[in-house]
């Protein structure tokens, strides 16, 4: 075994170890603790879980939704028992060695571009659209480093104002502590709400990609968020010009999005200029923790 990622959520810890190939050698599922302590003693526990399985240790990569400060080593994070404590350094004590600590959505970037549909490709994005959208930019193997690691949180981008004025669309606070950020409109949340708004129906974000083709309502809501998607993706081209976006996340299996939101990418994007390929990630559910594990290999100076 070469490394070992752990994808760490709400619900489950799944540690993963991959071979000299990067294949997907073994797996071990927990459930996620609510309580501080014992979270902590559970992520170390598969840390050492892996290390068996390796027969040594490996570098190992933490894949986990949020944000770790890193002037503080402070986590912020929703859906773990983490925000204001010292959350990896307290892994790495309990686990009596070091570990790389990587937002998930920037793992699922980095396995993108390394193993998966961004493959050689540079630079790159990866997006996933889901309850929130997040993402992280790879340049050439390399997620893109930064002064404050929120790089990739493009779901807190402001919603562009041009459709948000046409069409009335509301000014939603955000659990970010700031008002009117692109997932408030375009995650699968906001795509339920915007719906809502529009139909005055209670509809699920399912409900809208699944029924569009049979109910012109739905097709509208469609139309409105691949507009509001494609305006965010518009303003990745303008600051980074990727050559391809990568598209993970529960709305991602949407039926026909891809040709939806690059047609609607073309009329954001600038008369004549490419548009970036936009593909589906191809990675499944190993893909975090593969880059996780890709990260903690590079972070040891092997990679």
């Amino acid at each position: 075994m070469i490394a070992g990622g752990i994808d760490l959520g709400g619900t489950k810890i799944e540690a993963q170890v991959f071979d000299a190939g990067w294949n997907l050698a073994g797996r071990r599922r927990i459930d996620t603790p609510k309580d501080y302590d014992a979270l902590v003693a559970a992520v170390a526990g598969q840390v050492g879980w892996i290390a068996g399985q390796a027969g040594r240790d490996v570098p190992v990569g933490i894949a986990a939704a949020g944000l770790v400060n890193p002037a503080t080593g402070i986590a912020l994070t929703a859906n773990l028992a983490a925000t204001g404590r010292p959350f990896p350094a307290d892994i790495a004590a309990a686990a009596g060695r070091a570990v790389t600590y990587v937002n998930d959505c920037r793992a699922m970037a980095l396995s993108e571009a390394v193993f998966g549909a961004a493959r050689g490709l540079s630079p790159s994005v990866g997006l996933i659209l889901g309850t929130g959208i997040g993402g992280g930019v790879v340049v050439e193997g390399q997620l893109l480093p930064g002064l404050a690691a929120t790089g990739g949180e493009f779901g807190h981008y402001p919603l562009a104002a041009a459709p948000v004025m046409r069409l009335g669309l509301p000014v939603v606070a955000c659990g970010c502590g700031r008002a009117g950020c692109t997932e408030t409109l375009i995650s699968g949340t906001g795509l339920a709400r915007l719906a809502r708004h529009m139909t005055g129906r209670a509809v699920t974000a399912a409900e809208v990609a699944g029924g569009r083709a049979v109910d012109p309502a739905l097709q509208a809501v469609w139309q409105v968020w691949c507009e509001l998607a494609a305006e965010m993706i518009v303003t990745l081209c303008f600051t980074i010009d990727p050559r391809v976006v990568v598209l993970g996340g529960g709305l991602s299996q949407a039926p026909g999005l891809i040709g939806d939101l690059t047609a609607a990418l073309g009329r954001a994007q600038l008369a004549g200029y490419a548009l970036p390929q936009l593909r589906l990630a191809e990675g499944g559910d190993a893909s975090g923790a593969r880059g996780a594990a890709w990260a903690a290999v590079q972070e040891a100076g092997h990679g």
